[in-house]
């Protein structure tokens, strides 16, 4: 059954005390100290800056945590995060490879119910390592308007509430594509090492692409980056969410070609690790 996968799954990450310190809280917690420690060195500077702070700064105008928290889900997705992500996720995914525990579970369920019960749980850990993240930037700004003397508000309304919605899906989408990668690479190779690098060459080989194509004489505004540069569909998607002059600027077709191309790259490696799974001899692992 796939709820038995999940739940397995899920108590085993529970277990996992190092994956889970440096995918859901690592990050939060340097963004927290790093954050705290600009605004004290601010403050102390606070004259000789004068000149260099932004004018809301000096004016002691409030802070909207409401724009902070659509800030922090249009960025979340960084390649920062995405390393420390892919760390829980290809523990999840090459573990039973490294730890030679395929052949003990793999007859008590199905191969694709046993592969998509990790994916799940990698899906889990994205929700954790977002709100974590969201925290972490509330702490930093309560520890700015303290220190800063400087008052809170909370101020979103429908457009700005979907907008946030839309960029933290659009993020968690971007996490689960860069991971899916992470799954193909485990499953082919049956190493923990392949499943943390082969995602991170992919994904720079990507960044490059667009300038590749572009020296190449193939149009950016066309469907070939898309489709073959998940980065760049996202960062369209992004685009499109935020609107005005950013996304009146984007190519025809934008939105279909950027979803089409983001699909591309989830369901693909899935598929493909799922089909080669069930043609794996197991006896091995």
């Amino acid at each position: 059954m796939l709820a038995d996968a999940i739940r397995s799954e899920t108590y085993r990450l529970s277990k996992n005390r190092t994956a889970l310190f440096w995918s859901v809280l690592f990050i939060p917690i340097i963004s927290v100290v790093l954050g705290v420690i600009a605004i004290i060195v601010a403050k102390a500077h606070e004259a000789d800056l004068a000149g260099k702070l932004p004018p809301e700064l000096l004016q002691r105008a409030p802070l909207n945590l409401a724009e902070s928290l659509v800030k922090s889900a249009a960025d979340f997705a960084n390649p920062i995060v995405l390393l420390f992500i892919l760390i829980g996720a290809a523990t999840i995914y090459a573990g039973d490879y490294r730890w030679e525990t395929w052949r003990l579970i793999s007859a008590r369920n199905t191969r694709p119910n046993l592969l998509t019960g990790k994916v799940v749980v990698v899906i889990g850990l994205t929700v954790l390592a977002t709100l974590a993240g969201l925290l972490a930037d509330i702490i930093t700004h309560l520890v700015q308007a303290l220190i800063l003397s400087r008052s809170l508000s909370f101020s979103m309304d429908g457009a700005a509430f979907t907008d946030f919605v839309q960029l933290t899906l659009l993020s968690w989408a971007r996490i689960i594509q860069f991971t899916m990668l992470a799954l193909l690479a485990a499953t082919v190779t049956r190493s923990l090492l392949a499943a943390l690098f082969v995602p991170l060459v992919i994904s720079v080989a990507q960044f490059f692409l667009p300038q590749m194509l572009m020296q190449m004489g193939v149009s950016p505004e066309g469907w070939v980056a898309p489709l073959l540069s998940p980065g760049l569909a996202a960062d369209l998607l992004k685009a499109l969410i935020h609107g005005g002059m950013e996304a009146a600027g984007l190519p025809p077709q934008a939105a279909l070609k950027a979803v089409t191309g983001l699909a591309l790259w989830i369901v693909g490696p899935f598929v493909a690790a799922v089909a080669y799974f069930n043609r794996q001899d197991l006896s091995k692992e």
